[in-house]
């Protein structure tokens, strides 16, 4: 329970000599948003998500085999969109050195595409309209690429901001009941804990507050991660990526 614990207090709260600094609860930061923008964009734009493309490949096979409530077109706008924004933030990460400084450009770029889409929800109500509907669709889907890029690019353990299939997988198959040490659980745990906060969050601002307000607190969370990561790229040494 105490190696639990540390782990768990180093990834929230790391001390200024860890090895991965301030990324860790940065990216637990950024996985809050992808609960958020995904919440959003299943419960708002129809069945569909900005940031988990396994589901979005699930879903057009579901089109094409005309299960109802399922868009092709869409599905595809979402998987090329965030392959375009991967594709970018992938040619940013091997022109940037220090890692915090590629987090806070990403995040940077991603706060500014998030404020056009607060823009676009908070002048619509539901049911979107289909041409800003692919609009926010297209604009989430490119963020949420970059950020999945660049949380490849920095390689922090456990902690990818989109993907939690393979999380959870370590949580069982690590764990002392499969024979292993259970190691890493800790950080396992809270990724699953902070994409489920933020999906919940959303979900529930969605449906009793205004569809907006996911987006508002992303664009919070992103910014924030913007500013900490260029402070910290310019009080701290970093290995470059």
């Amino acid at each position: 329970m105490s190696t639990f614990l540390a782990e768990a207090r180093l990834t929230v709260a790391p001390s200024r000599d860890a090895r991965d600094g301030l990324l860790p609860p940065l990216l637990v930061a950024l996985t809050v948003v992808t609960g958020l923008v995904d919440s959003f964009s299943y419960l708002v734009l129809g069945h569909v998500f900005v940031a988990n493309m396994t589901g979005n490949v699930v879903f057009f096979a579901f089109a094409l085999a005309g299960v109802g409530g399922f868009s092709a077109p869409a599905s595809i706008a979402a998987i090329g969109c965030f392959a375009a924004g991967a594709l970018g933030a992938g040619r940013l990460g091997r022109s940037l050195g220090a890692r915090p400084v590629l987090l806070s450009v990403t995040a940077g770029i991603e706060a500014v595409i998030v404020a056009e889409t607060v823009t676009m929800a908070a002048l619509t109500a539901r049911p979107v309209p289909a041409g800003l509907r692919y609009a926010l669709i297209v604009s989430l889907s490119l963020a949420m690429g970059a950020q999945n890029a660049t949380a490849r690019k920095l390689a922090v353990p456990d902690l990818t901001t989109t993907v939690l299939t393979l999380t959870i997988t370590g949580i069982a198959a690590d764990s002392p009941v499969a024979g292993a040490t259970g190691a890493h659980a800790a950080r396992r745990l809270i990724s699953v804990l902070a994409m489920f906060v933020g999906a919940l969050a959303g979900a529930l601002l969605v449906l009793r507050v205004h569809i907006v307000y996911p987006l508002v607190i992303a664009l919070i969370i992103l910014a924030a991660v913007a500013v900490l990561g260029a402070t910290r790229a310019r009080t701290s040494p970093y290995p470059a990526t």
